[in-house]
């Protein structure tokens, strides 16, 4: 990638490989190993994601709205791929040997709002704020409102009769969200930051190479799943570590399913 300017001649496309259960540990171990050699910048985006998990809570603790944080938290993973473009720019000059200087990072991230960064960043924002509409949506069906104000106070509703039922209805739905949009975001985000492509071609291709490799990137989904999940348990600190690793390894992963010879 070469960054080009708007209006730059669309690059050649690139198909998708298929690719072994392997390249799961291959891309965490390249993650690892690019967070360890640019500690600073995997920590300074990492503060951005973090900082924001910690108003959103604030914010609902504060106003005595906690039962907010429920689909909020749940769904708070899905804007992890645009935190990660910060990230994908990092190992895609460490790929290349380039030294890091963080204002040609920067400067390199803030020119993406002239490419097609800020329209996936509207798509996942949008599906974002769908999911905690659905997620409302569901809780209210199946509890009604006055189980909804008191949910604080007597959480163990949750977990008996209808309440194990619209858990189970939301879980259903929150992973049907989050499997569209990892399936258009796995190679399409990595790909507009690294190559002149536009939206609808970047998510098609990102779809091809998710179909192509069902098992491996099911594999992969379920893993970054549960590490963000585990990461949201002590105050969201987690992710000081968690985002970056999968942050660069989302990037090495992208190389493996859409090698370029060049």
């Amino acid at each position: 990638m070469q960054n080009e300017p708007p209006g730059a001649l669309p690059d050649e496309p690139l198909d998708p490989v298929i690719v072994d259960a392997g390249v799961i540990p291959r891309a965490l171990a390249a993650g690892w190993r690019d967070f360890r050699r640019a500690l600073a910048f995997g920590l300074f985006f990492a503060g951005f994601y973090v900082a924001g998990g910690l108003m959103l809570a604030a914010v609902a603790f504060l106003s005595g709205q906690e039962w907010w944080l429920m689909p909020f938290i749940l769904g708070f993973p899905l804007l992890a791929p645009f935190a990660a473009v910060g990230l994908y720019e990092v190992s895609r000059r460490l790929e290349m040997g380039q030294v890091l200087i963080w204002r040609d990072v920067l400067r390199t991230v803030v020119a993406q709002k002239d490419r097609q960064v800020p329209s996936m960043a509207m798509l996942i924002m949008l599906m974002f704020m769908f999911w905690v509409f659905v997620a409302h949506t569901v809780f209210a069906l199946f509890m009604g409102l006055s189980a909804l104000t008191n949910i604080t106070s007597s959480p163990e509703v949750l977990f008996q009769g209808r309440g194990l039922v619209m858990l189970l209805i939301g879980t259903l739905v929150g992973a049907g969200f989050a499997a569209v949009l990892f399936a258009i975001t796995v190679v399409g985000l990595p790909m507009i930051l690294d190559r002149e492509v536009d939206l609808v071609t970047a998510m098609i291709t990102s779809v091809r190479a998710v179909m192509l490799n069902k098992g491996v990137m099911l594999g992969w989904a379920v893993l970054i799943a549960a590490l963000m999940f585990l990461a949201f348990l002590p105050l969201f600190l987690g992710l000081f570590v968690v985002l970056p690793v999968l942050g660069h390894a989302s990037w090495h992963m992208y190389r493996e399913l859409m090698p370029d010879d060049e």
